[in-house]
């Protein structure tokens, strides 16, 4: 009896001790958005870029010899389920995590990997209030909502010199955020005629766009994702409301195309550049549409994520959290979007938008930063 509960303990140890030597074989990261309903589009498109960075590390060798393992969590663009999914990804054993696509999702989900140690690149989230948490462990790609909003100001003050301003936003932390600097760079050159948040999520905005047409205003401003602001740009033509309407990445994509429909045209929006006109950026088109067909949005911005963070277990020849960060913060990488830098906040140090506007169903370039 004796011999017999010997042999059952050593071969319950090893049975642990080959289970923790397999879990060792592999690397695993993490990428969180918005993978099901009405941001599914770009959720996805985002975790293709990642997806695609992923797969080719793996084809040569993976990172320190080990085999890349990405785990993929759908955070709804709910910021409750936002934190849910950070500590499954922290108890998973992520060393770092590409994501998340909302502001509303990222800030909260930020604190739970920066608590572990766990270095969070977003490809999409602008809010300002994210890299002034204090948190050394938080990056991201694209630009913040001050420079946007600062450029969609100057703009239609410049560009399109309206005076007369109708703002509405979404109430989320992106939307509403970027409404704010939008009023904030737009100071008193222009005259805001309304200031109004409506839900995420509804159907019909023509209560409040009644409010706005009795206002003329020149031009509408909406801070929102492209789905409501679809909805807005439709539902204002069908009021008769002849003034255009202009908002930031969120209402960049197909989705919004497809929601307002023939209404879109003549509609602006700002959106980061989506490629470098360089040997990686022509390559990262050609690789992934070949793969997924036509980029969406945000997929070179989590591309590149994935790429800094797969560099930086490279160069630290680690996984330890610590010095991931360090090796990220001190990188300067070439990547699809151009070259990525980052200051002492984690944001970049470079960041360029295009307004673009819609004309035969399709977005086309008007302007870009200088």
């Amino acid at each position: 009896m004796k011999a017999f509960y010997r042999f059952f303990i050593f071969s319950l140890a090893l049975l642990f001790l080959i289970s923790c030597a397999k879990k060792e074989d592999v690397i695993k990261i993490g990428t969180a958005g918005p993978f099901t309903g009405d941001q599914a589009r770009i959720g996805n498109d985002m975790k293709n870029g990642v997806e695609l960075a992923v797969s080719e590390w793996n084809t040569k060798g993976g990172v320190l010899g080990k085999k890349i393992v990405l785990l993929a969590e759908d955070d709804r663009h709910d910021p409750k389920e936002a934190v849910s999914v950070a500590n499954k990804l922290v108890s998973a054993g992520v060393v770092g995590v590409i994501g998340h696509l909302n502001s509303n999702c990222t800030k909260p989900a930020s604190r739970i990997y920066n608590e572990k140690g766990i270095p969070m690149i977003t490809p999409a989230s602008t809010n300002p209030e994210i890299t002034q948490q204090g948190f050394n462990s938080v990056f991201r790609t694209c630009g913040r909502d001050d420079q946007q909003g600062a450029g969609l100001a100057k703009f239609v003050i410049e560009t399109l010199k309206k005076k007369k301003v109708a703002v509405l936003h979404d109430k989320t932390t992106y939307g509403q955020g970027l409404s704010e600097e939008f009023k904030k760079a737009a100071g008193d050159k222009v005259q805001v005629m309304i200031y109004e948040g409506v839900t995420q999520g509804d159907q019909d905005f023509k209560p409040v766009l009644t409010k706005v047409k009795s206002t003329n205003p020149d031009v509408i401003f909406f801070g929102g994702m492209h789905t409501e602001g679809g909805l807005i740009i439709k539902q204002a033509k069908e009021l008769g409301i002849k003034a255009p309407v202009i908002g930031g990445d969120g209402l960049y994509g197909s989705t919004l195309l497809e929601v307002a429909g023939p209404a879109a045209e003549g509609s602006y929006m700002a959106f980061f550049t989506p490629t470098a006109e360089t040997e990686t950026g022509r390559n990262f088109v050609k690789n992934y549409t070949a793969k997924y067909g036509e980029i969406e949005t945000y997929a070179p911005y989590a591309y590149d994520a994935a790429n800094i963070l797969l560099e930086a277990i490279a160069q630290a020849k680690t996984t330890d959290g610590k010095k991931l960060i360090e090796a990220i913060r001190a990188m300067k990488y070439e990547g699809a979007v151009g070259t990525i830098e980052y200051d002492a906040k984690g944001d970049i140090k470079k960041a360029g938008y295009t307004i673009y506007t819609v004309k035969d169903k399709k977005f086309i370039t008007y302007s870009k930063s200088k």
